[in-house]
């Protein structure tokens, strides 16, 4: 006969907020608020799951990377979140745009945004893409293959002119999970360094009167928690620039390092530390352009994680708690629909209990998801009052980017809405996607 272990209870903790947005308080025991507003309340408004996001929190995140580069031009990675209401956030706050696709260009310019402040990104731009970055007039597009050029140059057609970059490979590994890593050879982004590619594609644009080419562009990875990666960057494309000067007479006076700037999900992670960023990145560019007698171009910087994930707590209820094999599992009504990090990447966050007090312990618990997958695992074997139960709330934080972004339709379930917080109120941004919004796009018999 086997002994099942059940895992032993342990004292609750006092709230750990240090993952929250800074706003976040416990008014209540047992209770959270998050911009002055409880998040029981907004779930007992707007259903679950919800999306609450801090609009203090993100415009004091763009307001610190205005601080710490006041002399670099900042632009939001628009593919972490948008909404209309991002975009007026991000645009009041002073900073550009970074989109991927013609459908976050039409958001952003329909919203107001200005064109010439929006760069245009992507390893298989489709020509509905390009239509409509020359059709708005953005200010950039980034040229990720050697087939791009002639496409777009002639997408421009004689008498025009595009402001392009060069995104370049620099050989760097840098990223907290392989799949997030973008900087090393043999991966689908950019022309490489090493092999002479992104030399070769250069020379094919100087050749093209339409493109006008003002700098180069990296991208390391995501959750780069390390600074010195960047500083490597600097120096690599800093001597890429000083060679172009050399063999084509080409001052560029662009600089793009990209983003990919790592955060804290769960209490005592490590998150980068964006005043030692801008330190050393400014000083390795000034020392690499006077070792290479070039100006200092200007440094562009695209930060979307860090902007907006902070700022953002997803907001569940529990269906069912079951106890198997020695194990606990909450399930909730969200998952991997709404958030497939932890099942593409691993990701790993802190849920919470919030709505109810309670002075129970707290054992191992693993929070899952509604959908029919066995990845389905929103948080694997964390600390939950043992008495949790079906009706709960769970609130879970650093929710705010690359989650509604990347969210799907399986299993025909609407996707949540976004329900935007400040100074005690609250405001819906994006409706839940409805069972009407799903069987409209059904046309046919």
């Amino acid at each position: 006969m086997s002994v099942v272990n059940e895992p032993v209870p342990t004292a609750p903790a006092a709230a750990d907020l240090s993952v929250w947005p800074v706003s976040s308080t416990e008014p209540h025991r047992g209770e959270t608020a998050v911009g002055g507003v409880p998040l029981a309340d907004i779930a007992e408004r707007f259903g679950t799951p919800v999306y609450v996001l801090d609009e203090s929190e993100v415009r004091e995140r763009c307001r610190m990377y205005r601080h710490a580069f006041p002399d670099a031009e900042v632009l939001y990675a628009a593919k972490a979140f948008l909404c209309r209401a991002m975009i007026h956030w991000v645009d009041e706050e002073g900073l550009g745009l970074d989109v991927c696709s013609a459908g976050e260009l039409e958001l952003a310019v329909t919203t107001g945004f200005p064109p010439a402040r929006i760069v245009l990104h992507g390893n298989a731009k489709s020509p509905a893409d390009v239509r409509a970055a020359l059709r708005l007039g953005v200010g950039r597009i980034v040229i990720d293959s050697p087939s791009e050029i002639a496409r777009l140059a002639a997408a421009v057609g004689p008498g025009g002119r595009q402001r392009v970059m060069v995104r370049v490979v620099p050989g760097i590994s840098a990223g907290g999970h392989e799949k997030i890593r973008t900087g090393t050879d043999g991966q689908k982004f950019g022309l490489s360094l090493a092999d002479g590619g992104a030399e070769q594609a250069i020379a094919r644009i100087l050749d093209q009167p339409q493109l006008e080419l003002t700098g180069l562009h990296c991208h390391l990875g995501s959750q780069i928690t390390e600074v010195a990666p960047y500083a490597e960057a600097v120096r690599r494309l800093v001597g890429l620039m000083a060679r172009l000067r050399e063999r084509h007479g080409l001052v560029l006076p662009e600089l793009d390092l990209g983003g990919g700037h790592g955060i804290a999900y769960r209490p005592g992670e490590r998150a980068l530390d964006l005043t030692a960023l801008a330190r050393t990145v400014r000083t390795e560019l000034a020392a690499a352009c006077a070792a290479a007698g070039l100006a200092v171009p200007r440094l562009i910087i695209e930060p979307g994680r860090a902007v907006v994930g902070p700022a953002g707590v997803a907001v569940y209820r529990v269906l069912s708690v079951k106890h198997t094999a020695g194990r606990t599992f909450a399930a909730v009504d969200g998952g991997m629909g709404d958030n497939p990090r932890p099942a593409l990447y691993g990701a790993r966050y802190a849920p919470r209990l919030t709505g109810r007090r309670t002075t129970s312990a707290t054992a191992p618990v693993t929070v899952v998801g509604r959908y029919c997958e066995a990845g389905d695992v929103l948080a694997a074997d964390v600390e939950l009052p043992a008495d949790l139960r079906a009706g709960d709330l769970l609130a879970v934080p650093v929710s705010g980017a690359y989650h509604l972004s990347m969210a799907s339709g399986y299993n025909m379930v609407g996707r949540p809405p976004v329900v935007a917080v400040r100074a005690g109120r609250a405001r819906l941004l994006v409706r839940r996607e409805s069972l009407d919004d799903v069987r409209g796009r059904d046309v046919g018999l």
